[in-house]
């Protein structure tokens, strides 16, 4: 099998023959990687991961400074603006990688304000080189991805602050539809450009869960959030009925699982198991959902012995079973203080994992 036929295979619980290593390194892990390795390479090569990401549509003439002027106050210094308007004030040197965000929607009060903010114009964004990269990928025996992992709820929150947003649903509902709705057309379009390039696989997701509780109702859910997500999956498996859809929310999203497994969701990820009970979860879907996650970022990965990881790798592995449904692998962004040995322990336990 190549990378690609075992992990679809493997997704599709048909069986597999090696266990995929799949992980995202924070900027100084991926320095840190260099040094190690002396290599250059890309990690992802390196460690042989089965899938690459094609790129976004590219905006054309897409200026962000435009947005400037939906914030009142002085920005921080070292602030950038992203394609949909949101400002980013940077972290601390620690977390460089994360940053504060601010909201230009947030201030806006009526529906003529909402309609006049410029969102991004996907329809007409470049998309040229998307399906030479799925090609070069589909070559070295690669699962291609697209990837858009805030695909509607955090989009729309990211824009209009999730207070903002959440007592539009409750006090104002047009003005909450018609953010999501605009939302999930962009959406649409990106997913689209990605499937009809040539994608196997579509990344989708939006935080829902907190780290012991969901983070809106489950009526809220199905009102807001599921039929919007219901009508992009839709959209795509009408082009082509076997793209895998992977669906990433952080936390504890339990009572959402059958709504993501009704409207066509193939991979749950990351199944935090400090939030969840991968045993649990398993026992009671593993027939209608395949999972990926259920090594903890903020547990294990940076706090356990290279012994215990290689340990919790077989376990879920062996849970998982001959079948497959699992891409077991870190829950998120492996950060600075994870050991580099406890890296090489997660590669090569996934390697050497063999089903008696």
């Amino acid at each position: 099998m190549t990378k690609k036929d075992n992990l679809i295979s493997l997704i599709k619980r048909q069986g597999y023959e090696e266990a995929p290593v799949y992980f995202d390194l924070c900027p100084s892990l991926i320095e840190k990687y260099k040094e190690e390795t002396k290599s250059d390479k890309s990690y992802q090569e390196y460690f042989d991961m089965p899938w690459r990401c094609i790129e976004d549509r590219k905006l054309i003439n897409h200026d962000t400074e435009k947005y400037r002027s939906y914030y009142n106050f002085q920005l921080k210094e070292g602030t950038y603006i992203d394609e949909w308007g949101v400002a980013h004030e940077p972290g601390s040197e620690a977390a460089m990688h994360m940053t504060y965000m601010r909201h230009p929607m947030k201030d806006l009060t009526t529906m003529e304000e909402l309609e006049a903010y410029p969102f991004p114009d996907f329809a007409n964004a470049d998309h040229a080189d998307q399906k030479a990269q799925c090609d070069e990928y589909h070559a070295k025996g690669l699962a291609a991805m697209g990837n858009m992992q805030c695909t509607v709820w955090e989009l729309s929150w990211y824009m209009r602050s999730m207070e903002q947003l959440m007592m539009d649903m409750i006090t104002d509902p047009e003005k909450a539809a018609f953010i999501l709705d605009r939302v999930t057309e962009l959406s649409i379009i990106r997913a689209v450009s990605f499937v009809k390039a040539g994608a196997d696989m579509l990344f989708f997701g939006d935080d829902v869960g907190m780290q012991n509780s969901i983070m809106l109702s489950e009526d809220m859910y199905v009102t807001w959030l599921k039929p919007r997500l219901k009508k992009i999956i839709d959209t795509v498996r009408e082009i082509n009925p076997n793209i895998i859809i992977f669906y990433h929310s952080c936390g504890f999203i339990t009572p959402f699982i059958p709504h993501l497994i009704d409207v066509g969701v193939d991979v749950l990820n990351p199944v935090q198991p400090e939030c969840m009970s991968f045993d649990e979860i398993h026992k009671k879907y593993n027939d209608k959902i395949s999972f990926y996650g259920t090594i903890g970022t903020q547990t294990t990965m940076p706090f356990g012995t290279p012994a215990e990881i290689k340990e919790e790798v077989t376990k879920n592995l062996t849970l998982a079973g001959k079948k497959g449904g699992l891409i077991c692998a870190p829950t998120h962004l492996l950060e600075p203080e994870v050991p580099w040995e406890n890296i090489l322990a997660y590669v090569e336990a996934c390697k050497n994992f063999k089903l008696i």
